[in-house]
Formats: structure tokens, C-alpha cells, sequence
């Protein structure tokens, strides 16, 4: 039965991920639902989505094959999952514990209002890679090196108010940096025993099955629906773990 509930929510995350974004607040209390340490929890299932960025920037390749700040950026994305994982590992356990129905919040709101937000910033001036822009986006990395929920929306916001308006690119950029960020957090991880691999293959294949299947579910099923049923799960367990 554990095997067959990773499978389902590593398919459901997927899907999920691949059509409104998401997929974390699902597969995430699942790990700590079947008794994962929290700081385990979240590695686990870090490494088990893992795909979802890397693929949608593979397919959004041409974006970024001439993107003048490629390697710059890449740089940034490494240095940000890295910080994140460690600051994960020393919060430990029990202070991550306290964390997890703020952090959970917090990736709910900014996944509530992120077309919002996202239309307010597209008001700011041309993409810069200054002083300023290089500490928002290695600050917005160690997040999503630290806890993955919400760093799209964070990323892709973070990009929009550095000029970053084509969202084509925008978003190839967003992936780029997300699936380094995990990458390098797992690899973080993995080398500090963290992570959880009897449970990772099954989330694991049911990411990547997912993922190709919501392309085609995507025709039919509501964004819009999908969208607020993310929202009322990720407020709900917001509140259980608040409570």
C-alpha cells in the first residue's frame, strides 16, 4: 500500500505540477504522513519531483541557447541551492518542524496571488544583472534550496521585477534556475544521507508519468479549478500543521 500511495501522489504531483503548479503541496505531507523526520520529508521529495524543471526547461531550450546572462544565472542557481540545502541541515529537525505551517503559508499565498503579482511587476524596466538583482535572486535560490513550495512563483516574480517581461523567456529562465536549485540541494542531500531512497523511485516514476500526462490532460481539465483545488489543500494544511 505505501508503494501504491507514492505511485498515486508522485502521478497527481506531476500532473498537477504540469498544468497549474503545485504538485509539492500533495506529495510533500505525504512524506510525513508515512513517518519521515520533516528535514527527510522534504529532501525525499525534492529528489522525487525533481524532473519537472529540468523538462520544462529542456523544451523551452531556444529561450535560453543566446540568453546573455546564461552562465551567470546558472552560476547564481548553484550557489543558491547550495546555501538553501546547508541552511536546511542546520535548522535540523525540530526547527524546521516550527517552520514547515509558515513556510506551507506562505507558498500558498504566493501561489494564490501570483498572476497579480506577476501583471503589478510587469511595469519595471529592462532585465539588469546588477549588485541588487544578483542578491534577490540568490536570496529567492536559497529558498527554493531550502524548501521547494512556492520557488516558482517566487522566481518568476523575482525575474519580472528585474525586466524580465518576455514571459516566454521568463519562464524558461524560472525553470532553468528551479531545476538547479533542486539539483543541487539533492546532490546537498544525498551526500548527507538525507534523503529517503526506498521511497524515492515509486513518487519518482509517478512524477515523470505524470508529467506526461498532463499535456494531454490539460485540453479538458479546468486550470482554473485545478488552481483553487492547490489553494484550499495548501491553506488546509496550513492550518493542521499550524494546529
Amino acid at each position: 500500500m505505501t508503494e501504491f500511495l507514492l505511485l498515486a501522489v508522485g502521478i497527481w504531483s506531476g500532473l498537477v505540477n504540469a498544468i497549474a503548479g503545485g504538485g509539492t503541496f500533495f506529495s510533500f505531507p505525504v512524506f510525513l504522513a508515512l513517518g519521515l523526520p520533516p528535514v527527510v520529508a522534504n529532501a525525499t521529495n525534492a529528489a522525487a519531483v525533481l524532473p519537472s524543471h529540468p523538462m520544462a526547461a529542456w523544451a523551452e531550450r531556444r529561450y535560453l541557447r543566446s540568453h546573455p546572462f546564461f552562465w551567470p544565472l546558472l552560476l547564481l542557481g548553484m550557489l543558491g541551492g547550495a546555501v538553501g540545502a546547508y541552511a536546511l541541515i542546520n535548522v535540523g529537525n525540530d526547527g524546521f518542524e516550527r517552520l514547515i505551517p509558515y513556510l506551507l503559508l506562505i507558498a500558498t499565498l504566493l501561489f494564490a496571488f501570483g498572476t497579480r503579482l506577476r501583471d503589478w511587476l510587469r511595469q519595471t524596466g529592462d532585465f539588469r544583472l546588477g549588485v541588487g538583482s544578483v542578491i534577490l535572486l540568490l536570496l529567492i535560490c536559497a529558498y527554493g534550496g531550502f524548501f521547494a513550495a512556492g520557488m516558482g512563483v517566487m522566481l518568476m516574480a523575482g525575474l519580472l521585477l528585474l525586466g524580465m517581461h518576455q514571459m516566454a523567456e521568463n519562464n524558461a529562465v524560472k525553470n532553468l534556475l528551479g531545476g538547479v536549485v533542486n539539483l543541487v540541494a539533492v546532490l546537498v542531500w544525498g551526500w548527507q544521507g538525507l534523503i529517503e531512497w526506498s521511497m524515492l523511485p515509486w513518487c519518482f516514476v509517478g512524477a515523470v508519468l505524470g508529467g506526461v500526462l498532463g499535456a494531454k490532460v490539460a485540453r479538458v481539465l479546468s486550470v482554473v479549478w485545478l488552481r483553487r483545488v492547490v489553494i484550499t489543500v495548501g491553506l488546509g494544511l496550513s492550518g493542521v500543521y499550524f494546529f
